[in-house]
């Protein structure tokens, strides 16, 4: 396992948005115009840093500007926030309060957070302003087209501003809360781990160590669902091994591992990836305009060092037999591969499907 996350890349480049990735956003209602970027809110005075409940340092620091260009900051973060979560209206601003402006030290993208508050009920939300990276472009778009969860994000010029996804943090769920649960639920939380799994490995996400994704929990009427998240989309279709896409390989989740083996017999996990591939297979399906538009642009695009393209679409041959992955030059077509090689084994092996009659 320690192999295995050394493979992953200690520094991922940052790739930048091509004229045909930008096309793509605004086209689709994902692009702003606000008079700040993330280079802007670099410029801090000074910071102090943020400890958790347990006064555990959580790499976090709480940034604070000068008194003019807080103003300033403060106003175009409010509109940032209209646009994001309501109809961009200047109407709602005068009931907004930037609470915090939170620097992170660790990590790719050194993200800032967000905390917006409204004055009349103070409940509160977060956002995040990250420096633009295509790769993770690439895996928020992906996310919402292919995955159980929607998500909201915009892009203005070089900078990325990104909604909170809640959930209890994978790593503080599997150290503080795991154990608690019943034998109920860790079998629900085996089986969305592998889905989680199958999910990721499918649409070439990479590096969901459990700090990199949250577990949401919905109280059902007689049961509590558990779904796992990814949070991190900077790995899209950029490592080369294999075993990158899959987090049962990772170490930090080695306990939802052994977890998962010792509660699930190998059929039923054989169901679940099964399950997962026909739901994924679905949501492409009925979203294939709009994805054929996202990876039209990844095929013109560079994301990720030849070698890398190279030593994936090999594996993945190897695994399937497809060659359409060994004819393919770049990530776009590996991914655009993998994901007709589901569609294909869905359709197939669905007897149940209404399929068009072919033209006479």
């Amino acid at each position: 396992m320690d192999n295995q996350n050394k493979l992953i890349s200690k520094k991922k480049p940052t790739y930048p948005i091509t004229d045909a990735l930008f096309k793509y956003l605004r086209r689709h209602g994902r692009t702003i115009k606000i008079p700040i970027f993330y280079d802007d809110l670099l410029r801090f005075q000074g910071s102090v840093s943020v400890y958790d409940k347990n006064g555990k340092d959580t790499l976090w620091v709480s940034v604070y500007y000068s008194e003019f260009e807080t103003e300033e900051i403060h106003h175009s973060l409010k509109k940032m926030y209209s646009v994001l979560h309501s109809d961009g209206s200047e109407s709602i601003l005068p009931y907004l309060n930037i609470d915090s402006i939170d620097f992170c030290t660790f990590g790719n993208s050194k993200p800032f957070r967000i905390k917006v508050r409204n004055i009349l009920n103070d409940n509160y939300l977060y956002l995040y302003i990250k420096k633009a990276d295509a790769s993770r472009i690439y895996g928020l778009e992906l996310e919402d087209l292919l995955a159980p969860n929607h998500i909201n994000f915009l892009v203005h010029k070089t900078t990325l501003i990104e909604e909170h996804i809640s959930g209890i943090p994978g790593d503080d769920f599997i150290a503080n809360h795991l154990d608690e649960c019943s034998r109920k639920d860790k079998v629900e939380i085996a089986k969305e781990f592998v889905k989680f799994n199958e999910r990721c490995f499918v649409r070439l996400l990479g590096d969901m160590r459990s700090y990199n994704y949250v577990m949401v929990l919905t109280h059902d009427f007689d049961r509590i669902q558990y779904r796992i998240r990814g949070i991190d989309f900077d790995q899209q279709s950029y490592e080369g091994n294999l075993k990158v896409y899959k987090p049962q390989f990772l170490k930090e989740n080695n306990k939802l591992v052994d977890m998962t083996l010792e509660l699930l017999h190998p059929s039923s996990i054989q169901q679940y990836k099964n399950e997962e591939r026909s739901l994924l297979a679905r949501r492409a399906t009925s979203e294939r305009k709009r994805l054929r538009g996202l990876l039209n642009c990844m095929k013109v695009d560079t994301i990720s060092p030849p070698e890398k393209v190279n030593q994936l679409k090999m594996g993945l041959f190897d695994l399937t037999g497809d060659v359409n992955f060994k004819k393919s030059v770049n990530m776009g077509e590996v991914l655009q591969t993998a994901l007709e090689f589901v569609i294909r084994n869905y359709k197939n092996h669905n007897p149940y499907l209404i399929r068009k009659k072919p033209r006479q």
